[in-house]
């Protein structure tokens, strides 16, 4: 790994420890990763934040949603559906509260972050559930939120990834919220782990190919690399069209660069437009864990236009 890993990002790796997640000692991950990214609040001034738990259509426990919106509004403002990476089976909403918050202060948009349920204690279908139900609560309040439902996004990292790409094949297939874009970074969305970057990638300092398969077997059950239907595992939906304007982008040290890649010419194929940036030597969530390295400067602020200009193109879309 220290011969490809890009210079940005050496120091980092060099200090970083080993993590090996398992069924075993999950709840005691869960705590370490809350010390280390959510236990310290962050407060942009120009944010305000609230919290509320809405019903689910479906019978299941309310689901637990955070609202940021930008302290002034003066017009209707786009929306996103932010849903938290974590492997289906860590993180939180309070883990990546920065990151929204920072979204909305970019953006000048409202963005709603969903605490769905986690694996496996609720295993597949609970937590792509739990975001559809945001998805459909998101767009049934739009004119309480300020939002112009037109402009509505779906964007997570990861597992977030992947649950983003699910969302949006069921909006589509269940006839609901019509998304304006979609965001799913180094999307989460092959159950198979048999693409040669998830045997490629094994150090255990980052997200590897091992983990990966124990993130699935939690999720999905001991027969996890079995056929899996498309809304827990994208990557095989027979239908790709009429899906949401797609970007994404990953790095050439992470286990899911190949069912990236083919995500995205599958996407292509259909007829979605989608813009794809592959960042050599970046490990697997490397904007998020060294957001001052100038890689991950350049990661962020390509993804922030992506978004502005989904936006305006939603707003004017016969421009």
């Amino acid at each position: 790994m220290e011969n490809r890993v890009h210079p940005d990002l050496k120091t980092f790796l060099s200090a970083m420890p080993e993590s090996h997640l398992t069924r075993e000692n999950i709840v005691e991950s869960r705590s370490v990763m809350h010390e280390m990214l959510g236990k310290e609040e962050v407060t942009m001034e120009n944010v305000t934040t609230s919290e509320r738990f809405i019903a689910s259509s479906n019978g299941a426990p309310d689901v637990r949603i955070r609202i940021y919106e930008p302290t002034e509004k003066c017009d209707t403002l786009p929306a996103i559906l932010y849903i938290h990476g974590g492997g289906f089976i860590i993180g939180s909403i309070d883990m990546f509260d920065a990151s929204c918050q920072m979204l909305v202060s970019q953006l000048n948009c409202v963005v709603v972050s969903v605490g769905y349920r986690l694996a496996p204690e609720h295993p597949y279908p609970a937590g792509v559930e739990d975001c559809y139900t945001a998805l459909e609560w998101l767009a049934a309040n739009a004119a309480n939120l300020g939002i112009d439902v037109n402009r509505l996004a779906v964007h997570g990292a990861s597992a977030g990834g992947g649950l983003t790409a699910a969302v949006s094949l069921l909006a589509r297939d269940r006839k609901g919220p019509k998304i304006a874009f979609q965001m799913p970074l180094y999307p989460m969305i092959d159950n198979r782990c048999i693409l040669p970057s998830n045997d490629e990638i094994t150090d255990a300092r980052v997200w590897n190919g091992p983990q990966n398969h124990r993130a699935w077997e939690m999720y999905l059950g001991p027969h996890y690399a079995d056929d899996a239907p498309s809304y827990a595992a994208p990557l095989h939906a027979e239908d790709y069209s009429d899906l949401p304007p797609t970007y994404t982008f990953i790095g050439d040290l992470d286990p899911f660069r190949d069912e990236t890649i083919e995500y995205i010419a599958k996407l292509t194929k259909a007829g979605v437009p989608t813009e794809f940036h592959l960042y050599p030597g970046c490990f697997h969530g490397f904007e998020h864990m060294v957001p001052q390295a100038e890689i991950s400067q350049r990661a962020i602020e390509n993804y922030l236009y992506a978004f502005k200009k989904a936006f305006d193109k939603a707003a004017s879309p016969t421009t």
